[in-house]
């Protein structure tokens, strides 16, 4: 119900949800309970913000996600709307019930100061739904022990079968380089990929919330359309942001303001505030963006990847190219995607009895915990990799992840700290 233009709760009931068991009886294990927590939520955070909805749009929205999330949290642990409408704009752990561990979700929060939707939300949904599907293919028969259903296949893997279905190694290294390094572009442009339609059908029309008007920009760092949003201040002023989905871009300086322009005219980008770069090794994989101000690109007779595509090909790719680049640089001897994927890089560095081979696997998680809990599951990595590379930008996550890697006989570093090694073992250097 909408009254003075706000949102109330109307004067029907949620849609009914089984209540029947508590979440444990019902068969839902914790990392179930906390994936159905998260999603709904996210629904309801998102409709919270989206202030371009109508008021009986949002309120739909936030009653489902409401009947959502009592169903996963059980009778037992009963909640009421406007407790859980508080909820939404907290620490997304406290909506969890009190039995059930918050783990990869303590301290997430969906909506964040400025009143906008946290983006990093995607990630951290995807990463749960591949550990429930990692930790379904470690049971009897291929069923999960606690989970009735997992969600489908993912973007990610539709578009890997489908780059490896001529089982031919160059066209694989071509149509994934081709995902990373033009992750959107003009129709011709695309074309000119000659990509296999079954990959190509996932450039689609650049999505509504990365546009102005007729304009979209593309990050300078992945080349992916950014998020444009509009903020009102006071005295009723408006200004616009445009900043990457992938927040290390945005803290690289993929993030900018703008003035509201007059009606037909694309926005003017003012870069925000940059960090500086960073000495020592990481200096090497380090983009620089300094004077790169994005202009406006339009909608029309463009096309973008899907987010999933994105987000768990052309960003965790940025870093295996990166990689590849500057090793083949030094003159080194580099494989990407060897035997259709079985891992990422396959670097050769030395000669005659100081010969090594790094087996090196790239893994990009928002969330070291769910990394983590992923190579346990998978009992290590099982395409032979010896290496669990991270990107720089998620150093913090590397005490846990190579303290359980190492459980499985695994190594693990950044990716300038890989880069480093294999330097030092070539003889080359890395800076």
């Amino acid at each position: 119900m909408v009254r003075n233009g706000r949102l109330s709760v109307p004067p029907f009931m949620v849609r009914a949800v089984d209540l029947a068991n508590s979440p444990a009886e019902a068969g839902l294990s914790d990392a179930a309970v906390r994936h159905m927590v998260m999603a709904a939520a996210a629904m309801a955070a998102k409709a919270l913000t989206d202030t371009e909805q109508s008021a009986e749009g949002r309120m739909g929205t936030l009653m489902d996600a409401y009947g959502r999330v009592q169903a996963a949290r059980g009778p037992a642990a009963p909640l009421s709307f406007g407790r859980f409408r508080a909820l939404l704009r907290g620490d997304l752990a406290r909506l969890l019930p009190a039995a059930v561990p918050a783990e990869e979700m303590d301290g997430v929060r969906l909506i964040d100061p400025d009143g906008d939707f946290d983006e990093d939300f995607f990630d951290l949904e995807i990463e749960q739904r591949v550990l429930m599907r990692a930790l379904a293919k470690t049971t009897h028969g291929g069923r999960p022990a606690s989970t009735r259903t997992l969600e489908a296949e993912m973007d990610q893997d539709r578009v890997f079968t489908a780059l490896r279905k001529r089982m031919d190694q160059d066209a694989y290294v071509h149509g994934r380089s081709s995902l990373i390094r033009m992750p959107a572009g003009s129709d011709a442009q695309l074309r000119r990929l000659n990509l296999p339609s079954s990959v190509a059908e996932f450039y689609r029309p650049v999505c509504f919330d990365a546009t102005w008007d007729r304009w979209w920009f593309a990050c300078p760092v992945c080349r992916w359309p950014m998020k444009v949003t509009v903020h009102g201040g006071r005295a009723g002023t408006r200004t616009g942001s445009v900043r990457c989905f992938h927040r290390p871009h945005a803290t690289w300086g993929a993030a900018y303001s703008f003035k509201l322009p007059d009606a037909g005219r694309p926005p003017v980008l003012r870069p925000q505030s940059r960090p500086a770069a960073p000495s020592g090794a990481q200096a090497v994989l380090f983009p620089d963006l300094t004077g790169q101000v994005p202009e406006p690109v339009p909608v029309e007779g463009h096309k973008a990847l899907t987010r999933g595509v994105w987000r768990w090909t052309t960003v965790p790719g940025l870093v295996e190219i990166a990689l590849f680049d500057a090793l083949r640089g030094r003159g080194l001897s580099v494989a990407l995607w060897p035997d259709l994927d079985a891992y990422d890089l396959l670097v050769t560095a030395g000669q005659g009895a100081g010969r090594a081979e790094f087996r090196i696997d790239v893994k990009d998680y928002t969330s070291a915990l769910l990394l983590a809990k992923k190579i346990q599951a998978d009992g290590g990595d099982r395409g032979g990799a010896e290496w669990l590379v991270v990107p720089d930008y998620r150093e913090s996550s590397l005490e846990l992840v190579g303290s359980v890697a190492g459980e499985f006989g695994l190594k693990a570093a950044t990716a300038s700290g890989i880069g480093e090694l294999i330097c030092k073992k070539a003889g080359v250097a890395w800076q």
